[in-house]
């Protein structure tokens, strides 16, 4: 075959390949020479290290991992306490005093207590004024009967408002009071009588 034939130019010599292993390292598993792969956690306090293993050794190490290997009793019970809240940190509710302070604020409006009202300045008393078209807004319910006779013990009508009631009701203490009646028993009777339906027109709301 002449050196310039077509077909000596296509010829080619092959050369033989050697086997290569895939690069890696080497499995750690104890006797074996097989390339690790596969990673696996280390455990215990040794948070991102890994061990490398072959497939069949990740496997069985898998099988048989504790994650708290190495770790003493407190450290497991500290961690389980995080995992309840979702290691997240929790403060205790003594520490939250802004509801309550809150709360409180709210009590001494409602209670009316000067030293609230001196806090809160008022100088066009524009609260005092919604405070007082509420209250005129508010219908006035019916007197019950114990009610109405306490009206008529007073010798008033049913819709006196509430400083009508305390001035009449001042007027009969004065009047049926047993030292300005030398000890009158008739006097002292009436005087309770007074007492009792003040008392209970008081608790009922209309003073």
């Amino acid at each position: 075959m002449a050196t310039n034939s077509k077909f000596f130019d296509s010829i080619r010599i092959g050369t033989r390949k050697e086997d290569k292993k895939p690069a890696g390292p080497q499995c750690q598993w104890e006797g074996c020479e097989e390339i690790g792969t596969h990673k696996a956690p280390a455990g215990g306090a040794r948070e991102g290290l890994y061990l490398h293993f072959c497939i069949n050794h990740v496997r069985e190490y898998n099988k048989n991992f504790n994650a708290f290997s190495g770790l003493s009793d407190e450290e497991i019970a500290k961690f389980q306490k995080n995992a309840a809240v979702g290691d997240r940190p929790t403060w205790t509710t003594t520490k939250n005093t802004t509801s309550r302070q809150t709360a409180n604020q709210f009590a001494r409006m409602r209670s009316g207590t000067a030293a609230y009202h001196n806090k809160i300045r008022d100088p066009l008393n524009l609260f005092e004024q919604t405070r007082a078209r509420a209250e005129a807004a508010t219908p006035t319910r019916r007197p019950r009967p114990l009610e109405s006779k306490a009206f008529a013990t007073l010798g008033i009508a049913a819709n006196s408002t509430s400083d009508e009631i305390k001035s009449r009701y001042k007027e009969l203490v004065k009047q049926h009071h047993p030292d300005a009646n030398g000890g009158d028993r008739g006097s002292e009777e009436r005087f309770r009588e007074v007492v009792q339906a003040y008392q209970l027109l008081k608790t009922a709301g209309f003073c």
